[in-house]
């Protein structure tokens, strides 16, 4: 049970205004009207309303003692995080000479009459460097690689595979560059040789060459069907390609490589014939933050005393790297000061400041007196005069930066020869700054961990401590088997915003970079012996396939669209479930509950018909029906294409 708090003047308004009358009739006898429509008994009223707040006001000093009690323990609000996207930039034209995309180039949605745009600026440059085909070598699974070069300058085509191809043999295409980051364009000659194949999921892998290993490259668009026909394959390259000497030939390879055919997925019957292979860059991909970068802010001078404090003119500061702060005293140029938690452990002569990125404030060191007389600095305090400034710092950040794929395609500032820009992705990773009220109740566990873990709360509160972006933390006992005997499993699901419940997988799969930053600060905090794992949630796919009955007057279309809304909206791993906060760990679903969504909207007479279906999201299958889905408690519910049928009645 919570201590009770106490309020400082426990008075009300009506309290207030019987206290004026009983005054009144001491002081005043004379004064016998005390009904309300007298003049003085309103101005009684008016005086008691505005004591009323004053008092009201005072009573809130607790809760300021208590935030000031929370900042001496070195509670602070979490930052907002910005959201990240990966952004294409696609060229006019093919260019001869590299075109650069400069770090901090913004873009941003399309402004309208409810909604401002959305901005968000690139944390890296990007070069388009130009390529075309160097050569080409066919690599058949057990033989020597064979150039190609000569059959293509005769234009008589070649057979890029073995006459009935197997798994492993490949197409290599040598570029005259490595392209890293880049979107190339091939434009293939082929003849319809590779038959039996489906043309929309052929056995066919695109690779690039990256210096040690290959690594698979993104489809934009093949509209060759699997080599069986002239078009252009367009591929998003990594950001490791790099030119690498192969079969006595230095080029940026890239190649098609044959896979083993899925269930149900035709295989390769002959091998394609190529007559022409050409290439160019198209465009490339770098990442954007939804924030905006400010460069070179000065903070002022200094007055050459500690403790000193200065404030960014943009805040919040959104928390993607250390701070860089920069001091000049006039002599020796700008001089590179660290940040730091705090200043226990700085010496005089450290160049050292703490900064809180929600007030955008930068502290120095202070100076405390020690019980001998004597003064110890804690971190160096700049000369008086000294100039201050901060490098660079992003500022802006939260959920309304998770915005969805295809949805960037405004650039605001104009760079030569680049026709449009989009995202591919949705963007992730934004979450609003933290209230006070969600400080409130985290003080307490921090006295309670005292940075250790040691129960499931302890890493849950350590997990969102290291790593306020994402948007739940579960933690639970790892029973992989032997090998996982005494580990603990954390299970970190990301932000993510959803299309009408929607949501795509790779949206639930968290950033590396997040993973990292949980994995260390756990390893510094975990009991000795134990084995902490940080990773995804294991994700259960679910089809529900439904038939339902409309009302007379009501439009089929329209239901079957907030019918599917609700599938998705309420089986959803991020925002879903009973309560909204997405769906509970290890929570089976029945077929009832499906039934009890669907009955409830509006216009549906009748829930004729509801099925379950396992699915893999990841091989994209659907398994076969189902009473109940049962998770276990690292289990998670994903939706994969729900299916539902209004007929009229």
């Amino acid at each position: 049970m919570a201590l009770p708090v106490p309020d400082l003047d426990d008075r009300r308004f009506q309290d207030l205004v019987n206290e004026s009358k009983r005054l009144v009739q001491q002081q005043c006898p004379t004064w016998t009207d005390h009904n309300v429509h007298d003049p003085g008994v309103t101005l009684i009223e008016l005086f008691a309303w505005m004591t009323e707040q004053v008092i009201y006001r005072l009573n809130r000093v607790p809760d300021r003692n208590y935030v000031k009690f929370l900042e001496l323990l070195g509670v602070r609000l979490f930052p907002p995080t910005a959201a990240r996207a990966p952004v294409t930039f696609w060229l006019a034209a093919p260019q001869p000479e590299t075109v650069r995309i400069p770090s901090g180039t913004q873009i941003a949605t399309v402004r309208t009459e409810t909604e401002d745009a959305i901005a968000f600026t690139t944390v890296g440059d990007l070069e388009l460097v130009p390529c075309a085909v160097h050569s080409a070598v066919s690599v058949l699974e057990g033989d020597r690689p064979r150039r190609r070069g000569e059959e293509l300058q005769r234009l008589d085509g070649f057979s890029c595979f073995s006459p009935v191809p197997r798994p492993g043999d490949s197409l290599l295409v040598g570029l005259t560059e490595a392209v890293p980051s880049c979107a190339v364009t091939l434009r293939l000659g082929c003849q319809i040789k590779g038959v039996g194949v489906d043309p929309y999921n052929p056995p066919l892998v695109w690779e690039a060459w990256t210096g040690g290993e290959w690594v698979a490259c993104e489809v934009d668009r093949d509209e060759t069907g699997g080599l069986n026909r002239d078009g252009d394959v367009v591929l998003h390259l990594p950001k490791s390609h790099t030119a690498s000497v192969f079969d006595l030939e230095r080029a940026g390879w890239l190649r098609a490589r044959v896979t083993p055919n899925e269930p149900g997925q035709p295989a390769y019957s002959a091998s394609p014939l190529i007559t022409r292979i050409a290439a160019f860059t198209c465009g490339g991909t770098v990442d954007a933050v939804n924030a905006e970068s400010v460069d070179g802010e000065m903070l002022g001078a200094s007055e050459g005393v500690p403790g000193q404090r200065f404030q960014l003119k943009r805040q919040p500061v959104v928390a993607a790297a250390p701070m860089l702060l920069e001091v000049s005293d006039g002599d020796d140029g700008w001089e590179e000061w660290s940040q730091v938690s705090d200043f226990g452990a700085s010496g005089p002569d450290d160049g050292h400041f703490v900064f809180d990125p929600v007030a955008g404030e930068v502290q120095l060191g202070p100076a405390v007196r020690e019980p001998d007389g004597s003064v110890r600095r804690y971190g160096r305090t700049p000369k008086k005069g000294a100039q201050l400034r901060v490098a660079s710092y992003l500022t802006g950040g939260g959920s309304a930066g998770n915005v969805a794929r295809r949805t960037l395609r405004v650039l605001k500032s104009s760079i030569p020869y680049v026709r449009e820009v989009e995202n591919r992705r949705p963007a992730s990773g934004g979450v609003d700054g933290e209230e006070i009220a969600n400080a409130k109740v985290r003080g307490p566990l921090l006295l309670r961990t005292l940075g250790r873990a040691v129960t499931a709360e302890d890493y849950e509160h350590l997990a969102r401590e290291a790593a306020p972006e994402v948007r739940r933390v579960r933690c639970l006992p790892a029973t992989g088997g032997a090998e996982e005997s005494g580990g603990v499993r954390v299970l970190i699901v990301p932000s993510a915003a959803s299309n009408g419940g929607r949501l795509a997988f790779e949206q639930l799969v968290p950033a590396e970079e997040t993973l990292h930053r949980i994995e260390s600060r756990l390893d510094e905090c975990r009991v000795i012996g134990s084995r902490v794992l940080v990773q995804p949630p294991f994700y259960r796919g679910l089809t529900v396939v439904a038939r339902l009955r409309a009302r007379r007057r009501a439009n089929p279309s329209r239901l079957q669209e907030d019918a599917l809304e609700a599938l998705y909206t309420y089986f959803n791993p991020v925002s879903g479930g009973p309560d909204g906060q997405g769906w509970p760990f290890g929570r089976p679903i029945h077929l009832g509950e499906v039934y009890s969504i669907l009955q409830a909207l509006p216009g549906i007479e009748l829930v004729e018909d509801v099925r379950l279906f396992g699915a893999d999201p990841v091989k994209r299958e659907r398994g076969g029906a189902l009473q109940r889905l049962d998770l276990e408690p690292h289990h998670l519910v994903f939706s994969y294409e729900h299916q539902v049928l209004v007929e009229q009645s």
